[in-house]
């Protein structure tokens, strides 16, 4: 198999010590994958999840790569790296500059570059800081967008033609949803019947393949009570319930729309309690994830669907108030990459 290659994000940020902290605590589930960043920016979170505040634990070495495929050679509880040129050394802790930000794009360009080349697996990354990003000039506000513009770019096709959306998962729930970065206004306004079917057929596609087996999909709708007949709203009749018709004239096992003060808890897998859904379609960014990180933000994976290649992430930010600390939960990047690993397989 090929290496799964893991972005350093914010080098200001929790980033790099869970990186460092999955490659000690998890060598089976990490073994064959490594690390993209800045050496010393690494060797000081591998030195933070050893300091003062982590009584008992060991040092982690670090090894330097001389190529992505050497990954496979580094014996477990070392922490493989593969250092790219021109990045800037390790800035202070939990503040916003160019330079990380910067850095932060550039590890995820490598790696989204090497995955779209067939030379790693899928990329897993770790969180960036979208007020970094933007001071360093970057267009797009997040992972997503950055990946979807790179695999445009790679294909040779228009940003339109390359249509991803973001799913965030765990074992409990899944939700997909129909706008990503962009203001609530923003996010109503992007509830059209074009975007809602798309998002239906991506949801899928995507989850036909890592499931063998056509989901079951939720709808939320867009307003209180999904509108209550129109009442609160007309977007569910007008918009959303037509979406949802043509993609079951399409094949798509689509249901709804609910309401979204109850369709994901009909939809969470819990134990002595199968949901009724495979996935929720969700509208806007906070009425998707807040449900999954509610239920343990230590469990959920953030996955993104339509892209040529494997892309999950950890469903949690930098935390700038405690990085350097090494108290950092690696829990769900350690869940990213088994995620990652699952997508690839299937």
């Amino acid at each position: 198999m090929l290496p799964i290659a893991i972005t350093q994000g914010d080098p200001a940020g929790i980033g790099p010590e869970i990186v460092a902290k999955a490659f000690r605590d998890a060598p089976e589930v990490l073994r064959g994958c490594f690390a993209v960043g800045e050496l010393a920016t690494l060797r000081r979170a591998a030195a933070c999840i050893a300091g003062p505040g982590q009584p008992g634990q060991p040092e982690l070495p670090v090894a330097l790569l001389d190529a992505a495929r050497d990954a496979a050679q580094v014996p477990p509880r070392c922490l493989p790296v593969l250092a790219l040129p021109g990045l800037p050394g390790p800035p202070p802790w939990g503040q916003v500059t160019a330079g990380a930000g910067r850095a932060a794009a550039d590890c995820v360009l490598w790696a989204a570059r090497a995955a779209l080349r067939g030379e790693v697996a899928a990329l897993v990354t770790a969180p960036l800081h979208k007020e970094a990003l933007a001071a360093a000039g970057v267009d797009y506000p997040g992972h997503t967008e950055l990946l979807q513009a790179e695999a445009a770019r790679h294909a040779g096709v228009a940003l339109a033609d390359m249509p991803v959306r973001m799913m965030l998962a765990s074992d409990e729930l899944r939700t997909v949803l129909v706008s990503i970065h962009v203001s609530l206004r923003d996010a109503i306004a992007a509830v059209t019947p074009a975007n809602v079917l798309q998002t239906l057929r991506i949801a899928h596609a995507a989850l036909a393949r890592s499931l063998g087996r056509a989901p079951r999909i939720a709808v939320a709708g867009l307003n209180p009570h999904a509108g209550e007949g129109g009442l609160f709203g007309r977007e569910e009749i007008e918009v959303i319930a037509p979406a949802v018709a043509q993609a079951r004239a399409e094949g798509v096992d689509a249901h709804g729309p609910y309401a979204p003060d109850t369709v994901f808890m009909r939809a969470r897998h819990a134990p002595g309690h199968p949901g009724e859904f495979d996935a929720v379609v969700a509208m806007y960014h906070d009425q998707g994830l807040i449900p999954v990180k509610y239920l343990g933000v230590d469990k959920g994976v953030n996955v993104t669907l339509g892209l040529p290649l494997v892309r999950t992430s950890p469903d949690h930010g930098t935390a700038f108030d405690i990085a350097g600390q090494g108290v950092a939960d690696a829990s769900s990047l350690i869940e990213a990459v088994r995620m990652a690993r699952r997508l690839v397989a299937g």
